[in-house]
């Protein structure tokens, strides 16, 4: 078989050291791609696939793009979990002997695309590291584009699980041994499109990751980064900084912070509860309209709005400070002038983290520079007026702020202030900053004046009066004459080229000229790029001022937004006690309310506590308000611990450790499994992990099964929490078994609540109020008529309760709570329903028949003709319609 040609060969051994990446190869003023690469790219991107002769008696499949269009192409590529290797010309094809030198200058991966194009300016972008030992798992995350680095250590798949949920990165990598955790990922990271890569185990070595941790941050012992106690989270930390070092092919200057955090700091939310309460986006769009994020999001900067959203995903538990939090936004509430006057200075803020990332990866154009100018602009307004607040964190960011002036003036100085995207086309550098680029710019101004001259002199002189010099890059510069005129062409002119009606011509002084000319631009060009790079150097130099400056911008926005939000919504301050108690008064949900029209929400208190109001039973119809009112106690909470004010008159809230939501079911066949496993499986996540400092709201458990079995596992689950032996958490309940209503009573901490509803004849109407009691009856029918349900149907349905109501569980239900009751053993209290001789219920058993069947019973067939036997069986027959 033939060799493949040099160019291909080049190629290949390139490729073999991105086998897992789409290689993007220059060549000129393209991009190739060949083989597999090109075929899978054609399809993706709709290009079209061409050959490239390579030395083989078959060509090899090739297609390519643009190299100055690269970026949408490279974006679509890594959006669909792709790594694309950017394999790049890195010597002057003009200077090259034999063939041009290429190397991969970066590797672009869904983690570490920095492209604004290519990034929701309102979410982090986070890569992932997990290092798995047995019984620890080491957690890394780095946000690559604003240089945030962060570590902590788990010990259960379901924790990690948690956190890959709360941070949502685009990438993680793990170690090989992970694959024998017997933790599934895959499903969550399906969900969430995160691409997912299996790293060799040389990446996460002991002694490689603590000497790259020890090498990048300048420091000779890991205690002082507080890490002495992570004994796995170095090992994940230290994998990121190889990976990205292997795949950014830089220093990775702009990563200056890595932050120890641990999972107790705050509140623990876990992915079934983030997804019912609807903190980022809603359940079923996937949008931030509608969602606790949308309500509060009032931010004028990109870096706010990661900040707030990273606020609401980890909310607190410590007191001190949250306090430290509603200081600083009441502050902002009495001071609503400077508070406005504060976000008139916010607004034209770029994104200062991710445009100091480009300028530290040598990525940013002018314009980004000329951007982070005119955000600097600002710094000072912002400093004058925070400096006059007296809020412990306003101190904190006016120490922290600084205006960075200097290079402020020295962007002013150096680049114009509307420059071109190209940076090596000349027209960045403003006259005065440079006395070389200066003369330079004259020579050029100057030689234009002499061609000027020079066309004038000799269109006198020849008499041809549509004398023209022109250039371009083949030819220079050139005198062109039409062919009427050539007659007048004088003998020192050299013609350059011939045209169909005209013909070009040079003559030495013009050569002169021409030399000059091009080459004061070349050097103008040049030198224009490398103060450019010089003043982006000097810039990237300063990136610690920078980002403790745009973080305290950041949460300077953030605490503006909320301000906005807690004035415009009155909101209010909650109190914040350690004393177990939930005390909301007049509390409304943040988001029901803002979707609907008017002042149509109806508020409602909520008192919870660790003694006699630890579990509420909450009966009545649906439509009618239950799960709002217990997603806007969770809610309420939430708010609070995030310091935050909240939609209440009057709050006074304790500090719980976690939330826990199970609202609503819907089958996950992908996993294998029915709404009822859906259920209990959540279920079971809530009783195995809540603790008695928990919230937990469950929304009517043991639906999916049968009438008995679906209230005993009810009945269970409210024992099981209300008992403070074993968990005692504070919860609210809704269920639609009124039997449950029977604990008040029987059972300690256990009150009832209801929606009150006002009848109508067969009509209902919702008035959305909580008030103290159980409901009589569930309102089904009237709901279905509401919902449209035909009248027949409901005409049935209403007899069919009538019989039903004959086979009434609640007897039942009394008798059980009262051997609970009696129960003293915390084991008999399993037993409660189970020893109890009660069975399911059915429409059979709840209709008799026995006149009918006496009638059957009596007939006397041996006696009767077949004409009598049909009559008996008709008239049988029709009482079975007319009953039926």
């Amino acid at each position: 078989m033939a060799e493949y040609s040099p160019m291909m060969q080049q190629y290949l051994k390139t490729k073999e050291e991105y086998k897992d990446c789409i290689l993007f190869y220059r060549l000129g003023d393209f991009y190739e791609m060949f083989f597999d690469d090109a075929i899978q790219v054609s399809k993706e991107l709709e290009l079209t696939l061409t050959g490239k002769d390579c030395g083989q008696e078959e060509r090899a499949p090739m297609c390519g793009i643009p190299f100055h269009a690269a970026e949408g192409y490279i974006n679509r590529l890594v959006a669909n979990g792709h790594k694309v290797a950017i394999g790049e010309q890195v010597e002057d094809p003009k200077t090259a002997k034999g063939l041009v030198k290429r190397e991969v200058i970066r590797v672009v991966t869904p983690g570490t695309n920095i492209e604004s194009s290519a990034l929701d300016e309102t979410k982090n972008n986070y890569t992932m590291s997990i290092f798995y030992l047995g019984e620890k798992l080491g957690v890394s995350l780095v946000d690559y584009s604003t240089g945030e680095f962060f570590v902590t250590e788990l010990t259960t798949g379901s924790a990690l699980i948690d956190e890959i949920n709360k941070f949502t990165p685009s990438e993680i990598i793990i170690n090989e041994y992970f694959l024998m955790s017997g933790i599934d990922i895959n499903t969550v990271c399906d969900k969430l499109n995160i691409s997912v890569s299996t790293l060799d185990n040389w990446y996460f070595d002991d002694d490689t990751a603590k000497r790259t941790i020890e090498e990048h941050f300048h420091v000779t012992d890991l205690t002082g980064l507080g890490l002495a106690d992570l004994t796995v989270g170095i090992n994940a930390a230290g994998s990121l900084l190889v990976y990205l070092k292997e795949t950014q092919k830089t220093e990775l200057s702009h990563i200056t912070n890595l932050v120890p955090y641990t999972t107790g700091k705050y509140m623990l939310i876990d992915s079934s509860s983030r997804r019912n309460l609807e903190l980022v986006e809603t359940m079923r769009e996937k949008q931030k309209k509608g969602s606790l994020l949308w309500v509060l999001d009032k931010t004028k900067t990109a870096m706010g709005a990661r900040s707030l959203r990273l606020l609401i995903e980890q909310p607190l538990i410590n007191k001190e400070e949250i306090i430290r939090r509603q200081d600083a936004i009441e502050e902002l509430n009495n001071h609503a002038i400077d508070r406005e006057e504060l976000r008139e200075y916010l607004n034209p803020i770029y994104d200062l983290e991710r445009i100091m990332t480009k300028i530290s990866c040598h990525s940013a154009n002018p314009r980004d520079l000329i951007a982070f100018k005119n955000s600097l602009e600002m710094l000072p307004h912002i400093k004058r007026i925070i400096g006059g607040f007296k809020s412990d964190l306003f101190k904190e960011y006016f120490n922290e702020l600084d205006d960075l002036s200097d290079l402020y003036n020295l962007i002013s100085a150096a680049i114009i202030d509307d420059p071109p995207i190209a940076m090596r086309d000349g027209g960045l550098i403003k006259d005065g900053y440079s006395a070389e680029v200066d003369e330079l710019k004259n020579a050029k101004i100057n030689g234009k004046d002499m061609l000027a001259a020079i066309e004038e002199r000799e269109r006198e002189a020849t008499g041809i009066k549509n004398l023209r010099i022109k250039y371009n890059k083949v030819f220079g510069y050139y005198l062109e004459v039409t062919n009427s005129f050539k007659s007048l062409v004088p003998d020192n002119w050299v013609r350059k080229q011939t045209l169909t009606n005209a013909e070009r011509y040079t003559m030495d002084e013009l050569k002169k000229l021409e030399d000059m000319i091009l080459g004061a631009e070349d050097k103008l060009y040049s030198l224009e790029y490398d103060l450019f790079v010089e003043v982006r150097d000097k810039i990237a130099g300063e990136v610690l001022r920078i980002q403790k400056t745009a973080r305290a911008v950041a949460m300077i926005d953030v605490f503006a937004s909320l301000s906005v939000v807690a004035v415009n919504n009155n909101f209010t301050r909650p109190r914040i006690n350690e004393k177990g108690i939930i005390d909301i008064k007049d509390g409304r949900h943040p988001v029901v309310e803002k979707m609907i029209s008017g002042d149509m929400f109806v508020s409602n208190d909520t008192y919870l506590d660790n003694n006699a109001n630890r579990v509420a039973i909450i009966t009545g119809p649906n439509m009618a308000g239950k799960s709002t009112y217990m997603r806007q106690t969770a809610l309420i909470c939430l708010l609070a611990q995030t310091g935050s004010f909240v939609p209440a008159s009057s709050a006074n809230i304790c500090l719980v450790d976690r939330i826990f939501t199970r609202v609503g079911a819907s089958d996950d066949l992908a996993s294998g499994q029915s709404t009822f496993m859906v259920e209990m499986t959540e279920v079971a996540n809530i009783l195995r992990n809540a603790t008695k400092n928990s919230l937990i709201i469950l929304d009517e458990i043991g639906r999916g099964t049968s009438t008995f079995d679906g209230l005993s596992i009810a009945w269970a689950v409210v024992e099981h929490i209300a008992n403070t032996k074993i968990l005692g958490a504070k919860t609210l309940f809704a269920t639609h078994y009124h039997e449950l209503t029977e604990l008040e009573g029987s059972l300690a901490g256990v009150k009832n609540l209801c929606i009150a509803v006002k009848e109508k004849g067969d009509d209902i109407v919702f008035l959305r109020k909580i008030v103290k009691g159980g409901a009589d009856k569930s309102y089904g029918i009237q709901v279905a008529r509401l919902a449209g349900v035909p009248e027949t149907v409901l005409d049935r349905a209403k007899e069919l309760v009538l019989e039903l109501s004959n086979a009434d569980i609640s007897m039942k239900a009394k008798d059980i709570a009262q051997y609970s009751k009696q129960s003293s053993k915390i084991g008999e209290e399993y037993k409660s329903v189970s020893d109890l001789d009660v069975r399911q219920m059915t429409l059979f058993d709840a209709v008799p028949d026995n006149d009918i069947l006496d009638d059957l019973r009596n007939l006397d067939i041996t006696n009767m003709t077949p004409i009598d036997a049909l009559n008996e069986l008709y008239k049988l027959q029709g009482k079975l319609k007319n009953r039926w």
